[in-house]
């Protein structure tokens, strides 16, 4: 196992505040279909002068998969993937995020996945996820070690997808939406909104169920305007949403709503959990994933 994936486990179970009540399977797979990879990214990527090769950032094909230990799965198997920003990787986001911890103590009746894109590079490219199906493949690799392991049964399917990210994730969720040939339910940003307003935007539209919350700062380099910029846009297309600031957010505007803009006053990297546990309260109360029972 990664030393950093250890660390972040050992960080997890040393917390003092309350901790979730499971002990998860934690499972590190390879995929031919992740970002990387990917002939986009084959002589690196240059940024702010500095070359980011692809042997060190651009070929780790890598996916953490964490199984809550109550699980119960039937027909279909609900997933949540998380994608992490900048200068980020699948085994430093549960340290620096609590990313896991959140979703354990979410209490949510579903998987949690994070797939390496970029890694420790500052690049939004999303390689080949942003491809046609891609991520369908993806999905596949995943459940196929899902029964490999037992957890899942031969002709169990994908259920409720939520995809969520911070920073940077946003492109590659973006394209997920757009091109990943398999039906999302939910998209969560953390300061996230830079780009692609038009593939969220469809996304939306395609149906009236998709839930959507872009958490956003005057922090983050532009999410502020482009968030702007987007619920103008849905207010001309006359579809419904509501701001509001996130001091202000509770369960009940989360479960009365299913496109909403939360404005906070944090930084750009606290938004996610320092202090509030704004993961965890995104997934834990909309009308897609079910508690454990």
């Amino acid at each position: 196992m990664n030393k950093l994936l250890i660390v972040a486990l050992t960080i997890f179970a040393t917390r003092t505040f309350a901790q979730p009540k499971d002990n998860p399977e934690i499972f590190r797979i390879t995929s031919a279909h992740t970002s990387f990879p990917d002939t986009g990214r084959a002589n690196g990527h240059r940024y702010d002068d500095v070359l980011y090769t692809a042997a060190e950032h651009y070929n780790d094909s890598s996916v953490l998969i964490i199984v809550p230990s109550q699980l119960k799965v039937k027909k279909n198997i609900d997933i949540i993937c998380w994608f992490h920003g900048w200068r980020n990787n699948i085994d430093s986001v549960p340290a620096e995020y609590d990313v896991i911890k959140q979703f354990l103590s979410s209490n949510r009746n579903a998987i949690l996945v994070l797939t390496e894109t970029a890694k420790n590079a500052p690049d939004s490219y999303g390689g080949k996820l942003e491809q046609k199906n891609t991520f369908k493949q993806l999905l596949n690799d995943i459940l196929d070690e899902l029964k490999k392991q037992k957890i899942i049964r031969k002709k169990t399917k994908p259920g409720n997808l939520v995809l969520a990210g911070h920073s940077g994730a946003f492109r590659v969720i973006a394209y997920i939406l757009e091109n990943g040939g398999v039906e999302i339910k939910q998209t969560i940003l953390f300061d996230a909104l830079y780009s692609q307003v038009d593939k969220f935007t469809n996304w939306i539209q395609a149906d009236e169920s998709h839930q959507f919350i872009n958490l956003y700062t005057n922090k983050g380099g532009g999410t502020d305007e482009v968030s702007v910029e987007m619920m103008q846009l849905l207010s001309e297309k006359n579809i419904r949403y509501i701001k509001v600031e996130e001091k202000e957010m509770n369960t009940s505007i989360l479960k009365a709503n299913n496109i909403i803009f939360v404005h906070s006053m944090k930084e750009h990297n606290d938004v996610i959990n320092r202090p509030d546990y704004n993961f965890r309260l995104f997934i834990e109360n909309n009308h897609i994933l079910r508690p454990m029972l």
